[in-house]
């Protein structure tokens, strides 16, 4: 409990006193009860605080490994173990995903008791975005016996069939949202979509369609995550599409914080000479994006100039080349679009629906919508990002990147969806599955893994507590079974 109200005290508070002013006197006199010490969280309490929590977890399951492993980020120490493929103890990720889930299965047990429908089809919809996550990085994991609380060495499932989970979740709850809500929600309570005007009052339709798009857009995700496999189906990627995001603006987002946008605080350390946030040589040069005269015009949106007047990354594995200090390298900087104070959070945007529709289209021989699409999503990342649009067009206009619809490879996509996913989880899962065919992509200097890797170690903390339970990992190359 105080976990979740220390989240949006101020939030809680209009809940709380509007509990008071609706409750009988009756109530308050029962001398078996006090009201002073509720045994249950409100509803759109659990709402704020799993809202926001999802888009965390998000950044927090970019920062932990993979923006290293997918080389959007550098360490400035040389041989660090996130550059390197060194087992890492991720408890506090697995913990930062397990405690959500658990209030996620919480707040399913309360919108069901209370017939909340839009409460219920939230929770189902998030509740399959951090299952995905988590699943995405360890495998196997603890689901069915997880949350109830009588059972404190849960067996672990079988991923193959909690992906699949997450695929009905996701229908399960886009059916509860399209119907009319029984139980009100607070926009405020909804960090999502809800809360993105502060001069919201109601939570109504639109609230409502969004999130049924950004369910249709996670689930285009997870079954396009099945393209090495027999279970892909190109008409049930486009289909998925077809419901998603249409713009920029449906996008689900958190852009209320505690303090600032995490990833902004990754930027503050820096200027505060806690290094941090260095962007890797792979993302800046071996992308082109730093190449003139032929320059990414993203670019002076996500970092600064170093002090040689040019954009430079780090090697992974390498470590700094300067003093740590200077600017000789390039950063996650205050100024730019992800990483300053007030700078949204995304959970799923219209770009990755457009580059998805772009690979099924591909895949299914539909070569004018694949083309269209993966323009768009360009456009859509540029316009977001705020390139103008001649910047905009002329970057297309390039030969290497409009290549035109008969000469269009999945590689080309591939490209342009990593750039324009940057600080993205979902690029570990692209990574994988693209086998790290990256232009100029190589291992980090001394690695310790001979290829890429796949997969994390289940973190100590599980082995300690479930040890009987939790799976042995041979190597982590090892893929999942997606991977393969």
């Amino acid at each position: 409990m105080k976990k979740i109200f220390n989240i949006q005290q101020a939030a809680f508070g209009a809940l709380i006193l509007l509990t008071v002013a609706t409750t009988g006197c009756k109530k308050y006199l029962d001398i078996n009860n006090d009201p002073n010490r509720p045994t249950e969280a409100p509803i759109n309490g659990l709402l704020a605080a799993t809202t926001q929590n999802t888009g965390l977890n998000v950044f927090r399951v970019a920062n932990a490994g993979p923006n290293y492993y997918v080389q959007y980020f550098a360490s400035p120490n040389a041989s660090s173990p996130t550059d390197i493929y060194d087992r890492v103890d991720y408890s506090g990720l697995w913990r930062s995903l397990y405690d959500n889930m658990t209030d996620l299965y919480d707040l399913q047990e309360l919108a069901t008791r209370s017939n909340s429908t839009a409460h219920l089809g939230m929770a189902k919809v998030m509740m399959a975005i951090n299952l995905s996550m988590t699943i995405n990085l360890w495998g196997n994991v603890p689901y069915s016996e997880a949350f109830k609380g009588d059972n404190l060495r849960p067996k672990f499932d079988d991923a193959q069939q909690l992906h699949t989970t997450c695929i009905n979740l996701l229908d399960e709850g886009i059916a509860e949202l399209r119907k009319t809500p029984t139980v009100a929600v607070t926009p405020a309570a909804d960090f999502m979509h809800g809360a993105t005007a502060a001069s919201a009052t109601v939570w109504n339709s639109t609230n409502r369609i969004w999130w049924i798009r950004t369910a249709f857009a996670i689930k285009a995700r997870l079954l396009n995550q099945l393209s090495k496999t027999s279970g892909y189906s190109s008409s049930a990627v486009l289909s998925a599409v077809d419901s998603a995001y249409t713009n920029n603006a449906m996008e689900s987002r958190v852009t209320i914080f505690t303090l600032r946008n995490p990833w902004a605080t990754v930027a503050r350390n820096q200027a505060s000479l806690v290094l941090d946030g260095w962007l890797s040589t792979q993302f800046i040069t071996n992308t082109m994006m730093a190449n003139t005269p032929n320059q990414d015009p993203r670019l002076p949106r996500l970092t600064n100039l170093t002090r040689f007047g040019d954009y430079r990354g780090t090697r992974n594995g390498a470590g700094r080349v300067g003093t740590g200090t200077t600017n000789d390298e390039c950063y996650l900087v205050l100024a730019g679009y992800y990483s300053a104070d007030a700078s949204p959070l995304f959970v799923a945007t219209f770009e990755e629906v457009e580059f998805i529709e772009a690979e099924g289209a591909l895949r299914a021989g539909d070569r004018t919508r694949a083309y269209n699409a993966y323009l768009a999503g360009i456009r859509a990342n540029m316009d977001k990002v705020g390139v103008a649009a001649t910047a905009r067009d002329a970057y297309i206009a390039r030969p290497t990147v409009g290549v035109g619809s008969a000469s269009l490879q999945l590689s080309d996509i591939f490209r342009e969806k990593y750039i324009a996913m940057f600080l993205s989880p979902v690029t570990f899962d692209d990574a994988r599955r693209f086998n790290y065919a990256y232009t100029g992509f190589q291992l980090p200097l001394n690695a310790i893994l001979t290829s890429p890797i796949r997969r994390l170690d289940y973190p100590s903390s599980e082995q300690q507590r479930n040890g009987g339970n939790t799976p042995a990992v041979g190597a982590l190359t090892d893929r999942l079974w997606w991977d393969r």
